[in-house]
This record gives C-alpha cells, structure tokens and sequence, in this order.
C-alpha cells in the first residue's frame, strides 16, 4: 500500500457566501484542500493513470461558484464531499478563507473528513 497527501492550496474564486446583505455579490475566498490518498501499492509507473489527477477536484470547486452558499461550513462540507467522490482519498481537511471581509484580518472555516 501507498499513501500520499495531494495538495491544493490556495485557489482564488470569486462566490456569493455569506449572511450579510453585503455579501451579496461574489468575493473572493481562498480555497485549500489536503487529500490523503491511497494506493493499492506503491507506483510503479511515472504516469498520471497510477494517480489521483487533482484536475477534478479543482474543477469540481470552480463549478461550485455556480451556486450560493450561507455559510463556509456548508461550502466546505460540499468540497469535502466532491473529494471523497474518489474511492481512493481515505481523508479530506478543506479550508476556506474569505479575505476581504475586514480590512486587518481574513475569516475562514476548516474541517476534516473521513471514510
């Protein structure tokens, strides 16, 4: 077996998130992603066919701009899943940081997930 961590950190998208009537239109809100991925054995091959291709999971958060989210709990909740959508990420932490809610510091959510 084989166990590595895939990495996407901190991508820039535009969202509507939020509670507050400012929030209304999309800002901009970094997303970073650690995937504990498994494999049956160790790679054998320098081929991106022997691994997960994080492609899809970057994809799958820029699509989520589509929709509005309430709160970064639930939007977290929603990256976690999409990752966990391949068999073979055994644990997901996703954070997300809004950064331009106040002008000193930035706001966010983390959480963890596993089969």
């Amino acid at each position: 077996m084989a166990e590595f961590t895939t990495i996407l950190d901190s991508l820039s998208i535009a969202i509507r998130l939020g509670i507050h009537p400012h929030e209304v239109e999309p800002q901009r809100v970094m997303v970073s992603i650690e995937m504990t991925v498994v494999y049956p054995e160790p790679l054998r091959e320098d081929a991106i066919e022997q691994v997960l291709d994080y492609d899809f999971v970057r994809a799958g958060v820029l699509a989520l701009t589509e929709r509005k989210f309430a709160l970064q709990e639930t939007l977290c909740e929603a990256i976690a899943a999409l990752c966990l959508g391949d068999a073979r990420v055994r644990r997901v932490r996703v954070r997300t940081m809004k950064t331009d809610v106040y002008p000193d510091a930035a706001v966010g959510c983390e959480i963890s997930r596993e089969r």
